[in-house]
């Protein structure tokens, strides 16, 4: 006469692990790219003002000529800043 209760499980618990997971991977993703973007800074600046230019139909001459130039200062810096330079004078 007299139905017991069961408690199903739930089929929405599911999806919203799936959908929190993909927040969290989506957000180690933007996080990470913010970081490379930081930190080549100038170069990737140039070399996306060059694509942007090039889509939209104009020259990519200056965007090129910073993003190599930028390179170049970065090379310089690497070069400059080492463990053997560590303790000596510095520019």
């Amino acid at each position: 006469m007299f139905k017991s209760l069961q408690i199903k499980p739930s089929k929405f618990s599911q999806k919203g692990q799936g959908m929190t997971e993909y927040i969290i991977i989506v957000a180690l993703i933007a996080v990470a790219a913010i970081g490379v973007y930081s930190f080549f800074g100038q170069a990737i600046r140039g070399q996306m003002s060059g694509m942007t230019a090039e889509i939209s139909g104009k020259s990519s001459a200056d965007g090129k000529a910073a993003a190599s130039t930028a390179n170049d200062l970065a090379k310089g810096e690497a070069v400059q800043k080492s463990m053997g330079t560590y303790g000596g004078s510095q520019k």
